[in-house]
Protein backbone atom coordinates (compact mmCIF):
# COMPACT_ATOMS: atom_id res chain seq x y z
CA UNK A 1 0.00 0.00 0.00
CA UNK A 2 1.01 3.50 -0.89
CA UNK A 3 -1.36 6.00 0.11
CA UNK A 4 -0.93 9.55 0.81
CA UNK A 5 -3.59 11.62 3.04
CA UNK A 6 -3.48 15.24 3.13
CA UNK A 7 -5.45 17.02 5.34
CA UNK A 8 -5.47 20.87 3.52
CA UNK A 9 -7.13 20.16 1.40
CA UNK A 10 -8.18 17.11 2.66
CA UNK A 11 -7.35 14.22 -0.39
CA UNK A 12 -6.35 11.18 -0.31
CA UNK A 13 -3.74 9.57 -3.31
CA UNK A 14 -1.61 6.57 -4.10
CA UNK A 15 -2.20 3.16 -4.72
CA UNK A 16 -3.15 -0.17 -2.83
CA UNK A 17 -2.12 -3.53 -4.15
CA UNK A 18 -2.93 -5.84 -1.72
CA UNK A 19 -6.58 -5.96 -1.06
CA UNK A 20 -7.44 -9.93 0.20
CA UNK A 21 -8.00 -12.63 -2.57
CA UNK A 22 -11.67 -13.63 -3.82
CA UNK A 23 -13.02 -16.22 -1.05
CA UNK A 24 -15.14 -17.67 -3.83
CA UNK A 25 -12.27 -18.22 -6.43
CA UNK A 26 -9.72 -19.63 -3.84
CA UNK A 27 -12.44 -22.36 -2.53
CA UNK A 28 -13.10 -22.86 -6.40
CA UNK A 29 -8.58 -23.10 -6.71
CA UNK A 30 -8.63 -25.44 -4.11
CA UNK A 31 -11.55 -28.10 -5.34
CA UNK A 32 -11.00 -27.73 -9.44
CA UNK A 33 -7.00 -27.95 -8.93
CA UNK A 34 -7.54 -31.11 -6.78
CA UNK A 35 -9.42 -32.74 -9.61
CA UNK A 36 -7.38 -32.31 -12.54
CA UNK A 37 -4.20 -33.38 -14.00
CA UNK A 38 -1.03 -31.61 -13.05
CA UNK A 39 -0.03 -28.67 -11.01
CA UNK A 40 -1.78 -25.85 -10.29
CA UNK A 41 -0.35 -23.34 -8.68
CA UNK A 42 -2.10 -19.30 -7.53
CA UNK A 43 -1.13 -16.70 -5.72
CA UNK A 44 -3.06 -14.31 -3.40
CA UNK A 45 -5.13 -17.31 -2.00
CA UNK A 46 -7.23 -16.32 0.70
CA UNK A 47 -5.79 -18.10 3.84
CA UNK A 48 -9.08 -17.34 6.00
CA UNK A 49 -11.02 -20.21 7.80
CA UNK A 50 -13.73 -20.92 5.89
CA UNK A 51 -10.76 -21.48 2.47
CA UNK A 52 -8.29 -23.36 4.76
CA UNK A 53 -10.97 -25.49 5.90
CA UNK A 54 -11.74 -26.59 1.72
CA UNK A 55 -7.78 -26.77 1.88
CA UNK A 56 -7.62 -29.47 4.80
CA UNK A 57 -10.21 -31.58 3.24
CA UNK A 58 -8.60 -32.17 -0.10
CA UNK A 59 -5.29 -33.06 2.19
CA UNK A 60 -7.78 -35.44 3.99
CA UNK A 61 -8.91 -37.17 0.89
CA UNK A 62 -4.93 -37.51 -0.49
CA UNK A 63 -4.25 -34.08 -2.24
CA UNK A 64 -0.72 -32.77 -2.21
CA UNK A 65 -0.81 -29.28 -1.39
CA UNK A 66 1.64 -26.99 -0.54
CA UNK A 67 0.43 -23.67 1.09
CA UNK A 68 1.95 -20.47 1.86
CA UNK A 69 0.55 -17.80 3.78
CA UNK A 70 3.49 -15.54 3.87
CA UNK A 71 3.05 -15.32 0.03
CA UNK A 72 -0.11 -16.07 -0.05
CA UNK A 73 0.10 -18.67 -2.50
CA UNK A 74 -1.08 -22.64 -3.21
CA UNK A 75 0.33 -25.34 -4.75
CA UNK A 76 -1.98 -27.74 -5.67
CA UNK A 77 -0.83 -31.56 -6.97
CA UNK A 78 -3.99 -32.40 -8.50
CA UNK A 79 -5.03 -36.20 -9.33
CA UNK A 80 -7.46 -36.03 -11.87
CA UNK A 81 -11.24 -36.42 -11.17
CA UNK A 82 -10.69 -40.05 -10.11
CA UNK A 83 -7.98 -39.48 -7.53
CA UNK A 84 -9.55 -38.60 -4.28
CA UNK A 85 -9.40 -41.26 -1.60
CA UNK A 86 -11.55 -41.81 1.43
CA UNK A 87 -10.86 -39.13 4.48
CA UNK A 88 -10.03 -41.11 7.48
CA UNK A 89 -12.97 -39.25 9.35
CA UNK A 90 -15.73 -36.44 8.69
CA UNK A 91 -15.06 -33.67 6.88
CA UNK A 92 -15.57 -30.73 9.18
CA UNK A 93 -16.99 -27.33 6.91
CA UNK A 94 -16.32 -25.26 10.03
CA UNK A 95 -18.68 -22.41 9.61
CA UNK A 96 -18.51 -22.40 5.80
CA UNK A 97 -21.51 -22.53 3.51
CA UNK A 98 -19.42 -22.55 0.45
CA UNK A 99 -17.61 -25.72 1.49
CA UNK A 100 -20.41 -27.53 3.10
CA UNK A 101 -22.83 -27.03 -0.21
CA UNK A 102 -20.15 -27.20 -3.26
CA UNK A 103 -18.69 -29.82 -1.60
CA UNK A 104 -22.05 -31.78 -1.55
CA UNK A 105 -21.74 -32.13 -4.76
CA UNK A 106 -18.30 -33.48 -5.09
CA UNK A 107 -18.84 -35.89 -2.62
CA UNK A 108 -22.40 -37.41 -3.79
CA UNK A 109 -20.19 -38.60 -7.02
CA UNK A 110 -17.49 -40.41 -4.89
CA UNK A 111 -17.07 -44.23 -4.67
CA UNK A 112 -16.31 -43.83 -1.13
CA UNK A 113 -18.64 -43.53 1.87
CA UNK A 114 -18.08 -39.72 3.51
CA UNK A 115 -19.77 -37.35 5.86
CA UNK A 116 -19.87 -33.72 5.76
CA UNK A 117 -20.56 -31.86 8.94
CA UNK A 118 -19.82 -27.86 10.54
CA UNK A 119 -20.41 -26.21 13.22
CA UNK A 120 -23.24 -25.34 15.17
CA UNK A 121 -24.07 -22.61 12.58
CA UNK A 122 -23.71 -25.06 9.61
CA UNK A 123 -25.74 -27.53 10.66
CA UNK A 124 -29.16 -25.24 11.09
CA UNK A 125 -28.17 -24.38 7.90
CA UNK A 126 -31.23 -25.78 5.34
CA UNK A 127 -29.65 -28.16 3.01
CA UNK A 128 -32.82 -29.73 0.55
CA UNK A 129 -32.57 -26.97 -1.99
CA UNK A 130 -28.81 -29.04 -2.77
CA UNK A 131 -29.81 -32.53 -2.22
CA UNK A 132 -32.66 -32.62 -4.30
CA UNK A 133 -31.26 -31.82 -7.65
CA UNK A 134 -28.07 -34.46 -6.49
CA UNK A 135 -30.58 -36.97 -5.26
CA UNK A 136 -32.41 -36.46 -8.96
CA UNK A 137 -29.04 -37.29 -10.48
CA UNK A 138 -29.12 -40.52 -8.61
CA UNK A 139 -27.10 -39.54 -6.03
CA UNK A 140 -27.82 -40.95 -2.28
CA UNK A 141 -27.29 -38.44 0.37
CA UNK A 142 -29.02 -38.84 3.91
CA UNK A 143 -28.87 -35.41 5.93
CA UNK A 144 -30.20 -34.74 9.59
CA UNK A 145 -33.85 -34.71 10.15
CA UNK A 146 -35.72 -32.38 12.87
CA UNK A 147 -38.78 -32.48 14.25
CA UNK A 148 -41.26 -30.87 12.75
CA UNK A 149 -39.22 -29.80 9.76
CA UNK A 150 -39.30 -30.67 5.96
CA UNK A 151 -35.69 -29.76 5.64
CA UNK A 152 -32.44 -31.52 5.60
CA UNK A 153 -29.21 -30.31 7.29
CA UNK A 154 -25.93 -31.40 8.06
CA UNK A 155 -24.48 -33.78 9.61
CA UNK A 156 -24.57 -34.78 5.78
CA UNK A 157 -23.82 -38.92 4.81
CA UNK A 158 -22.95 -40.14 1.52
CA UNK A 159 -23.11 -43.63 -0.12
CA UNK A 160 -21.14 -44.22 -3.21
CA UNK A 161 -23.22 -45.09 -6.26
CA UNK A 162 -22.41 -46.51 -9.48
CA UNK A 163 -22.77 -43.51 -11.64
CA UNK A 164 -24.73 -40.46 -11.44
CA UNK A 165 -26.59 -39.24 -14.60
CA UNK A 166 -27.19 -36.28 -16.13
CA UNK A 167 -30.34 -34.19 -15.88
CA UNK A 168 -32.30 -31.08 -17.07
CA UNK A 169 -32.70 -28.56 -13.56
CA UNK A 170 -33.97 -25.19 -13.57
CA UNK A 171 -32.78 -23.37 -10.74
CA UNK A 172 -35.73 -22.04 -8.42
CA UNK A 173 -33.93 -18.96 -7.76
CA UNK A 174 -30.59 -17.68 -8.88
CA UNK A 175 -28.04 -19.51 -7.01
CA UNK A 176 -24.00 -20.06 -7.28
CA UNK A 177 -23.70 -22.44 -4.80
CA UNK A 178 -26.69 -24.41 -5.94
CA UNK A 179 -25.70 -24.17 -9.32
CA UNK A 180 -21.86 -25.37 -8.62
CA UNK A 181 -22.34 -28.35 -6.60
CA UNK A 182 -24.61 -29.17 -9.48
CA UNK A 183 -21.56 -28.70 -12.30
CA UNK A 184 -19.12 -30.67 -9.73
CA UNK A 185 -21.33 -33.46 -9.86
CA UNK A 186 -22.07 -33.36 -13.68
CA UNK A 187 -18.11 -34.01 -13.84
CA UNK A 188 -19.20 -37.82 -12.81
CA UNK A 189 -22.36 -37.96 -14.95
CA UNK A 190 -22.69 -39.91 -17.88
CA UNK A 191 -24.38 -37.80 -20.22
CA UNK A 192 -25.04 -34.21 -20.66
CA UNK A 193 -26.56 -31.96 -17.84
CA UNK A 194 -28.64 -29.00 -18.50
CA UNK A 195 -28.80 -26.33 -16.08
CA UNK A 196 -31.10 -23.28 -16.78
CA UNK A 197 -30.81 -20.05 -14.13
CA UNK A 198 -33.77 -17.86 -13.69
CA UNK A 199 -30.66 -15.06 -14.12
CA UNK A 200 -27.43 -15.27 -14.42
CA UNK A 201 -25.58 -15.22 -11.23
CA UNK A 202 -22.04 -15.78 -10.05
CA UNK A 203 -20.08 -17.86 -12.89
CA UNK A 204 -16.86 -18.61 -11.44
CA UNK A 205 -17.09 -22.17 -11.10
CA UNK A 206 -18.38 -21.61 -15.41
CA UNK A 207 -15.12 -19.86 -16.30
CA UNK A 208 -12.91 -22.07 -14.11
CA UNK A 209 -14.12 -25.39 -15.76
CA UNK A 210 -14.03 -24.41 -18.91
CA UNK A 211 -10.31 -23.10 -18.52
CA UNK A 212 -9.19 -26.04 -17.03
CA UNK A 213 -10.96 -28.02 -20.21
CA UNK A 214 -13.80 -29.01 -19.56
CA UNK A 215 -16.88 -30.06 -21.67
CA UNK A 216 -18.98 -27.10 -20.45
CA UNK A 217 -20.98 -24.48 -22.90
CA UNK A 218 -23.21 -21.82 -21.85
CA UNK A 219 -26.55 -20.68 -24.00
CA UNK A 220 -27.53 -17.99 -23.04
CA UNK A 221 -29.14 -18.61 -18.83
CA UNK A 222 -28.77 -22.42 -19.67
CA UNK A 223 -25.28 -24.33 -19.29
CA UNK A 224 -24.62 -28.02 -20.67
CA UNK A 225 -21.70 -29.79 -18.97
CA UNK A 226 -20.59 -33.36 -18.92
CA UNK A 227 -17.67 -35.49 -17.66
CA UNK A 228 -16.33 -36.63 -20.91
CA UNK A 229 -13.44 -34.39 -20.81
CA UNK A 230 -10.68 -34.32 -18.04
CA UNK A 231 -9.40 -31.66 -16.13
CA UNK A 232 -5.95 -30.50 -16.83
CA UNK A 233 -3.82 -27.39 -15.23
CA UNK A 234 -4.01 -25.22 -17.88
CA UNK A 235 -0.58 -23.42 -16.52
CA UNK A 236 2.53 -23.79 -15.01
CA UNK A 237 3.32 -20.49 -14.16
CA UNK A 238 1.11 -19.04 -10.62
CA UNK A 239 -2.42 -17.94 -11.59
CA UNK A 240 -3.18 -14.55 -9.76
CA UNK A 241 -6.52 -15.07 -7.68
CA UNK A 242 -8.21 -11.65 -8.10
CA UNK A 243 -8.76 -9.09 -4.96
CA UNK A 244 -12.41 -9.60 -3.92
CA UNK A 245 -14.54 -6.60 -4.73
CA UNK A 246 -16.08 -6.72 -1.10
CA UNK A 247 -12.71 -6.32 0.39
CA UNK A 248 -12.00 -3.21 -1.73
CA UNK A 249 -15.64 -1.80 -0.93
CA UNK A 250 -13.83 0.04 2.19
CA UNK A 251 -11.00 1.73 0.02
CA UNK A 252 -13.65 2.72 -2.48
CA UNK A 253 -15.79 4.81 0.10
CA UNK A 254 -12.68 6.17 1.51
CA UNK A 255 -11.80 7.36 -2.35
CA UNK A 256 -14.86 9.09 -2.38
CA UNK A 257 -15.22 10.77 0.84
CA UNK A 258 -12.37 12.81 0.14
CA UNK A 259 -12.95 15.29 -2.05
CA UNK A 260 -10.28 15.61 -5.37
CA UNK A 261 -9.05 12.29 -4.71
CA UNK A 262 -6.46 10.01 -6.85
CA UNK A 263 -6.78 6.14 -5.29
CA UNK A 264 -5.98 3.25 -7.23
CA UNK A 265 -7.12 -0.68 -6.34
CA UNK A 266 -4.94 -2.50 -8.12
CA UNK A 267 -6.18 -5.99 -9.23
CA UNK A 268 -9.56 -6.02 -8.29
CA UNK A 269 -11.61 -8.58 -9.87
CA UNK A 270 -14.42 -6.89 -12.09
CA UNK A 271 -16.48 -10.15 -13.07
CA UNK A 272 -19.94 -8.38 -13.87
CA UNK A 273 -21.58 -11.40 -12.33
CA UNK A 274 -19.95 -10.42 -9.15
CA UNK A 275 -19.70 -6.86 -9.14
Amino acid sequence: MNVRISQSPPQIEGEITDIPGDKSISHRAIMIGALAQGISRYSNFLFGEDCLATLSHFRKMGIEIQADSQTKTVEIHGKGKQGLTAPPAPLDCGNSGTTIRLMTGLMAAQAFPSTLTGDGSIQKRPMKRVIDPLTDMGAQIQGTERPGKTESYPPLHFTPVPRLKAMDYRLPVASAQVKSAILLASLYADGTTRIIEPERCRDHTERMLAWYGADLHRQGTTILSSGAQPLVSPSAEPIAIPADISSAAFYIVLGLIFDSSDLKIAGVGLNPTRD
